[in-house]
């Protein structure tokens, strides 16, 4: 997959470079969860039956970190995040269209003339509630007016699971409540985060349960404060482990940032430094403030054994 940076108004070395027929699925796509999938499988068909490449236009940042309006709270799918997701679907070219104050002043007329047009875009796909240009008055409908004769417009419409509209906010609300089994549902595999492992406090190691403490590599959105079990990658394998995400109130630390805690299963090693990608496939308890380190371990030690069941029925292989 080739990988475009553009900056309003595109560069013309870049355009020239980049400019041919195209499909182009044009989207946020944070999460690309099963919806997002929807309308960029439809994109690549087309692309295919039509012998021309299928691209992809997002925007970074997200528009609502920009504007600072709406309910974000971080990516569901960071951008590096995004590009291997993008080109492990079959992607041929994608455009990261950096969204700044220059880029959301921009008409809907001025996006199909500036920007998709220098592109020679021969067909724009996008998902049924897409919206374009200044206060987002632009959409499909219109992109068809002004690309009339010009450029075909094809919209897919909204993916329903279990007769539910798969979106992003949904996925978000269900991270808030520490339900990550029905994101995986809606994002069509486990939601993942990834850090650098650093230094700790290191009170797993005194208590028999060693833990990885993460730094996060991106903005997430951070689930509910809870103990999950997840799977973790550490040395180029995927396995069992147990994460608690919030403050460690037991110690009462002062924390006012949430800590991320992966406790690995029968894994000895030194992670430190190491770069892991954590998958959370379920949720186990709450946060809770214990009486001492014995009630601690005790619980410690169920967490690790209710993991290990829900677990154990998963490829690690994949």
């Amino acid at each position: 997959m080739n990988t475009v940076h553009l900056s309003y108004p595109w560069p013309e070395d870049v355009v020239k470079h980049a400019s041919k027929p195209q499909v182009l699925v044009i989207g946020q796509f944070d999460g690309l969860h099963l919806g997002h999938a929807s309308v960029i499988d439809h994109g690549i068909r087309l692309a295919r039956r039509l012998g021309v490449p299928a691209s992809v236009m997002t925007f970074n940042p997200h528009p609502k970190e920009v504007m600072g309006k709406g309910d974000y709270e971080g990516y569901l799918t960071p951008l590096a995040m995004k590009e291997e997701l993008l080109r492990a679907m079959g992607v041929d070219t994608l455009y990261i269209a950096e969204f700044n104050h220059a880029f959301s002043q921009v008409t809907p007329q001025q996006f199909y003339e500036q920007m998709l047009c220098p592109l020679q875009v021969h067909t724009v796909v996008v998902g049924f509630d897409f919206h374009f240009g200044y206060k987002g008055e632009g959409n499909p409908d219109l992109l068809r007016t002004l690309g009339e004769n010009v450029l075909s417009v094809e919209t897919v419409p909204a993916f329903l699971l279990e007769g539910n509209k798969v979106s992003s906010s949904a996925i978000r609300g269900a991270l808030r409540e520490g339900n990550v089994a029905h994101a995986y549902k809606l994002l069509g595999r486990p939601y993942q985060i990834r850090g650098k492992v650093v230094d700790g406090d290191k009170r797993g190691r005194t208590i028999g349960f060693p833990t990885a403490n993460l730094e996060l590599d991106g903005n997430y959105v951070v689930p509910s404060s809870g103990v999950y079990a997840v799977r973790v990658l550490a040395e180029g394998a995927w396995r069992a482990g147990v994460m608690n995400i919030g403050y460690k109130p037991t110690f009462q630390t002062g924390e006012t940032r949430p800590s991320f805690e992966a406790h690995i299963l029968d894994f000895q090693g030194d992670l430190y430094g190491q770069h892991l990608a954590v998958e959370l496939i379920d949720y186990i308890r709450p946060e809770q403030k214990f009486s001492g380190i014995e009630e601690l371990v005790t619980q410690i030690r169920k967490d690790a054994d209710g993991a290990r069941l829900l677990l154990s029925n998963l490829d690690y292989e994949s």
